[in-house]
């Protein structure tokens, strides 16, 4: 375990033992109001570890944890099953990917004429959250897309950094602590990677919001969800958000933006898609 990811996993457990409603444990509040939040010694006891060695653990020190201690912490903080995996790969103990990622600026042909096959937007995103290619309904939906340098063509950093984006996004709040967590349980374990830590510092550095919810240690694995965008041209669009791996290029993953039955959508996406050839001419 290199020393980024030691530090990463040391914050984790201190920020989910904060949050952790004493009651359910069946332990009294600390004090006179403090309801949240286990002690060190607690945790430990719980998870049949010593204090003093559960200690170095949120300390980062260089210390081995096995699979089977850390799963038993996992019981006792109550991590979801993303966090469980996020917090096993932290360990070492989960598939990781590479420490570095080549950058990718384009999909491979067959597999951008897939998406442009697609009648709906739908784009390509690499490992670093790097948009690699998509379709003329997404540039239809999202027309700052081809205009965007590559260098800052990340989805993340989009979501952050766009005014025009947030302005689409009624949910723009939900929607960017969705992908902070998201972002973290795919990317964490690159955690020291030059990219990586480039990517991290260049969004805390820009966005106090990102750094506020970066802080927070979130983590949360994909989920088909309802998205809405209100776009200037057209008003409400609301689309079911999917996600697909091409089994020969699992480093990408398509997302989907299906238009949501029994609403409008697909009609403005039609006029949307008038109004974007007109420009184009």
């Amino acid at each position: 375990m290199n020393e980024e990811r030691r530090r990463e996993l040391g914050q984790f457990l201190r920020d989910r033992r904060a949050h952790l409603v004493r009651a359910e444990h069946g332990l009294p509040p600390i004090g006179r109001n403090r309801t949240l939040g286990l002690r060190r010694e607690e945790v430990a006891a719980f998870a049949a570890v010593s204090v003093t060695w559960y200690t170095w653990l949120e300390q980062g020190r260089d210390i081995n944890a096995s699979r089977q201690v850390l799963a038993a912490i996992g019981r006792v903080l109550r991590l979801s099953a993303s966090e469980n995996g996020y917090l096993l790969a932290m360990g070492g103990y989960a598939p990781l990917p590479m420490a570095e990622v080549a950058p990718m600026d384009a999909v491979p042909p067959h597999l951008q004429g897939l998406l442009d096959a697609l009648d709906f937007p739908a784009f390509a995103v690499a490992p670093d959250w790097g948009i690699a290619g998509w379709n003329n309904a997404y540039e239809c939906l999202y027309s700052r897309i081809a205009d965007v340098d590559s260098s800052e063509r990340n989805l993340l950093w989009l979501i952050f950094s766009d005014p025009q984006l947030r302005r689409m996004l009624p949910d723009w709040e939900d929607t960017s602590r969705f992908f902070v967590a998201e972002f973290r349980a795919e990317a964490g374990p690159r955690l020291g990677s030059m990219a990586h830590t480039a990517l991290v510092a260049k969004l805390e550095a820009h966005s106090a919001e990102f750094a506020k919810i970066w802080a927070e240690h979130g983590v949360q694995g994909f989920a088909s969800r309802q998205r809405v965008f209100i776009h200037p041209a057209v008003g409400e669009l609301t689309f079911e958000q999917h996600r697909l791996v091409p089994a020969d290029a699992p480093e990408l993953h398509f997302v989907l933006y299906v238009p949501t039955p029994g609403t409008p959508t697909t009609d403005r996406l039609a006029a949307l898609a008038t109004i974007h050839d007109s420009r184009a001419q």
